[in-house]
């Protein structure tokens, strides 16, 4: 298997730069639709003057940093939304990529739940130690030592993902059991209308909700199935992805188990889900 062979080569086992080069591509795209979402959905106007997000902001660093940190925000929307797009099309890809970086790590000065922001600078930094990133939208195939290192490291930080959240998932009776998932979708249920942009913010289709909704015992039954099969998931998907025998089918599953975490919090999980299945271009050969 590639992997232990790097390792145990010192990461000088030659692969294929081309993986690396196909991640980079995928991850300036979810950057990209972040970064739009995030000046679509409210994010330009965050730290106005006179929004509860600036007044928060100077209770936290002051009000002269957090005027200087509104100040910047809107022209740091612009420059990083503009470095992801570069970062895509392959044009300058490093410095682009430090730019659409910094740009992501602001949002650790005021988002409540920064854990994909953090996900983000990790992956991010992986393509930074890459040593052949590419040009374009040229993917060069072949074998060398120039990406081995971050490849593995890639494939660790995703391993570390996976199991970490099954472990949480658990250790949490409430999740476990099924019933936090079946209050979710019940709560979801009863207050839809009432949400702001709720297809961007949730996104469980209404077969889901009729059958699986109501709180039930067969419902929390239900959701405890579903809550085993995802812990399952994790727990099984990082060798299975390793494995060129059923690399095919974990992928597939992979899609699938993101797929439907994204419905539950489309705009919240997009990111996540998106730079997650992208590094499954890291796990092959």
């Amino acid at each position: 298997m590639w992997f232990f062979d790097a390792l145990a080569s010192g990461f000088q086992h030659p692969t294929d730069p081309g993986r690396l080069q196909h991640f980079r591509i995928v991850f300036g795209t979810v950057l990209t639709l972040r970064f739009a979402l995030s000046i679509s959905q409210g994010g330009w106007s965050r730290l106005a003057p006179g929004s509860l997000s600036l007044h928060l902001a100077e209770q936290r660093f002051g009000p002269a940093r957090a005027r200087l940190l509104g100040a910047v925000h809107r022209p740091a929307q612009i420059l990083r939304a503009a470095a992801a797009l570069s970062r895509t099309a392959g044009r300058a890809p490093r410095i682009a990529l430090l730019i659409a970086l910094a740009g992501a790590a602001m949002e650790l000065l005021y988002l409540k739940s920064p854990n994909a922001v953090r996900y983000t600078l990790l992956t991010g930094s992986c393509l930074l130690l890459a040593g052949d990133l590419g040009h374009g939208l040229t993917i060069e195939q072949g074998a060398s030592t120039a990406n081995t290192w971050a490849q593995c490291l890639l494939v660790l930080i995703t391993t570390d993902i996976y199991w970490n959240s099954a472990w949480q998932k658990l250790r949490s009776p409430q999740f476990r059991t099924g019933l936090y998932l079946a209050q979710w979708v019940h709560t979801y249920t009863q207050v839809r209308d009432q949400l702001p942009h709720r297809w961007f913010q949730y996104a469980v289709p209404g077969l889901i909700r009729r059958h699986t909704g109501n709180l039930t015992h067969r419902d929390i039954r239900l959701w405890r199935t579903v809550a085993a099969t995802a812990i399952a998931a994790q727990i099984v998907l990082p060798p299975a992805l390793l494995i060129p025998q059923t690399m095919p089918y974990a992928v597939a599953a992979g899609i699938a188990m993101h797929a439907a975490f994204t419905c539950l919090k489309p705009r919240q999980l997009v990111t996540f889900s998106g730079l997650t299945a992208g590094t499954y271009l890291a796990f092959a050969s």
